[in-house]
C-alpha cells in the first residue's frame, strides 16, 4: 500500500474513528499518519502491529545483549582471564 494514502487530517481521525476502528480490526492496514496543520504529529496502528513491534523490540533487545555478553567474553578470553576446562570443573566438585 502506498504512504501517501495512509496520510490523514486530525479531522479525518475524528469524523471517521469508528471506520477506523473497524479497517485496523478487520484488515491489515499499515500505519496511519495523522497531520495538524500540515505536519506530521502522531502515527495510529492497530493493536496487532503494536504487540508485534513491541515483539521485535525486545528480540532486538536479546540479541544485543547477548552479542555485549559474547563481546565481553571474547576480550576477556584475549586478556587471558579464563581458567581451563580441568580448573573449573575441579572448582565446582569442590563447591557441592
Amino acid at each position: 500500500m502506498d504512504i501517501t494514502e495512509q496520510i490523514k487530517p486530525i479531522s479525518y481521525l475524528k469524523s471517521n474513528t469508528t471506520e477506523i476502528v473497524r479497517r485496523f480490526d478487520e484488515e491489515d492496514v499499515g500505519p496511519m499518519i495523522i497531520t495538524q496543520n500540515g505536519e506530521a504529529k502522531m502515527v495510529v496502528i492497530s493493536i496487532k502491529s503494536y504487540q508485534e513491534s513491541l515483539e521485535r523490540q525486545k528480540m532486538y533487545q536479546e540479541r544485543m545483549a547477548l552479542m555485549k555478553l559474547l563481546a565481553l567474553g571474547t576480550k576477556e578470553i584475549e586478556e587471558g582471564k579464563f581458567v581451563s576446562e580441568e580448573e573449573f570443573f575441579a572448582e565446582m566438585d569442590k563447591a557441592r
